[in-house]
């Protein structure tokens, strides 16, 4: 098992952590980095993310070859209980153990089950089809390299 990100090495990551407007993060200092930060800390752990074209059917992921996924997706703008009209993106992480897909979105109470590799696929296609977000496929290089994250039919 990977050593986990700890807050030093995810500021490490931020690629200019000691600047007080980090060009890389949310103005507001709330952790919204941008996808620099996150290939940085991947390549850190010998990882690469490469870009889902959702013009691709989801049955052409070889998710045996992936070790996870990353989602870029919309997300409202509140304050206590009022919503404001705004939109920001968030990221969100979906991950398999032992054959159970989960969501791992920081705003849920608890990591939600989505099933099987079935069940994956009906999930990202739910989120693909208002052409909102954006899918990042988390692989090894070898496997980046390979393109042995894609099934080709």
């Amino acid at each position: 098992m990977r050593e986990p990100l700890v807050p030093g090495s995810r500021e490490q990551a931020g690629l200019a952590p000691d600047c007080r407007l980090n060009p890389h993060r949310s103005f507001l200092g709330t952790g919204n980095y941008d996808i620099n930060v996150i290939m940085a800390a991947l390549q850190g752990l010998g990882l690469t993310a490469v870009w889902w074209d959702r013009r691709r059917p989801l049955t052409q992921l070889a998710l045996p070859h992936v070790l996870g996924l990353i989602l870029n997706l919309p997300a409202p703008v509140s304050l206590g209980l009022l919503t404001l009209p705004l939109r920001r993106r968030h990221w969100v992480a979906l991950r398999q153990v032992d054959g159970v897909y989960y969501n791992l979105d920081s705003k849920l109470r608890a990591p939600e089950a989505l099933g099987d590799e079935d069940g994956l696929r009906s999930f990202l296609g739910a989120v693909l089809a208002p052409g909102l977000c954006q899918v990042l496929v988390v692989v090894t290089k070898e496997v980046e390299e390979k393109n042995s994250w894609l099934q080709l039919d």
